[in-house]
């Protein structure tokens, strides 16, 4: 079943020059309307920084060095995980005239989407290397295990489509999903390492950092972006476990309900 999903997607010609145009036109729109344009892609994180760095910092006293870009790191890796899996609950809905009208695969739609998604991330990483080499003062500078960072995020972006794959299908039959996927990630926001200190996220849940995949993604991007240290390969290897696991019940979901999205949605 799966394998027939991917044989076709790869038997498809021009695939790849589809799904990157499809990303550049969603990017554009996605901030065509708005006055301040793609600058809001940049914003966003670092008013969310201004926050919480206020709160945990200035208010609660975590005493966690560099702790702006502590925050910085952290934040832009949940945004992208959040706007992959919550933008995409009704894609099969929304882009319904793609698949139906076009010679587009379901699964060509997912990936650029997350593609258009990776664009603003790269912004906000941009960003963040800025602030951190150029205006953080307690930063180390940078170091050859930065470049584990594009492992990571492959992670993450197999761990976000593999997400978005099961909620949007998910969908078809259930319309819940998309405000129990809100409280759900409510919850696991603070479930994660964003805003504490290693030491207290691991006291109170001990081992839960094996449990939460985005937590090890946190944790291993700071030691090689923050702490000039490989990332920690077991807990890397659990990630991707993870990962890959979510990918293949979504691709199986994708095969059983989603051939039917056109005519339930």
């Amino acid at each position: 079943m799966i394998k027939s999903i991917l044989s076709d997607w790869a038997g498809r010609s021009n695939k790849f020059e589809r799904i990157w145009l499809l990303a550049k036109i969603e990017f554009k729109l996605r901030y065509y309307e708005n006055k301040l344009g793609l600058l809001w892609a940049l914003i966003k994180p670092l008013m969310d920084i201004a926050i919480y760095y206020v709160v945990f910092q200035t208010i609660l006293k975590q005493n966690i060095p560099a702790f702006a870009s502590y925050l910085f790191i952290g934040l832009i890796l949940w945004n992208f995980f959040v706007e992959s899996t919550t933008g995409t609950i009704q894609i099969l809905y929304t882009k319904k005239y793609l698949y139906e009208y076009s010679n587009m695969n379901k699964l060509e739609i997912y990936i650029s989407t997350l593609f258009a998604n990776s664009i603003g991330f790269f912004f906000n990483f941009c960003m963040f290397l800025i602030f951190y080499n150029f205006l953080e003062k307690e930063s180390i500078g940078l170091s050859l295990h930065n470049v584990w960072i594009i492992l990571l995020f492959l992670n993450l972006l197999i761990l976000s489509l593999g997400m978005a794959l099961i909620l949007s299908n998910i969908y078809i039959i259930a319309k819940d999903i998309s405000q129990i996927w809100v409280v759900f990630t409510s919850f696991l926001f603070f479930l994660s390492p964003i805003f504490y200190k290693l030491a207290t996220f691991k006291e109170a849940l001990p081992s839960f950092d094996y449990g939460n995949p985005l937590a090890g993604i946190i944790i291993n991007a700071r030691k090689i972006m923050m702490e000039k240290q490989n990332p920690d390969f077991r807990l890397m290897l659990f990630d991707f476990g993870y990962a890959i696991i979510i990918l293949l019940i979504g691709l199986a979901l994708l095969n059983r309900l989603g051939s039917k999205a056109a005519e339930k949605l």
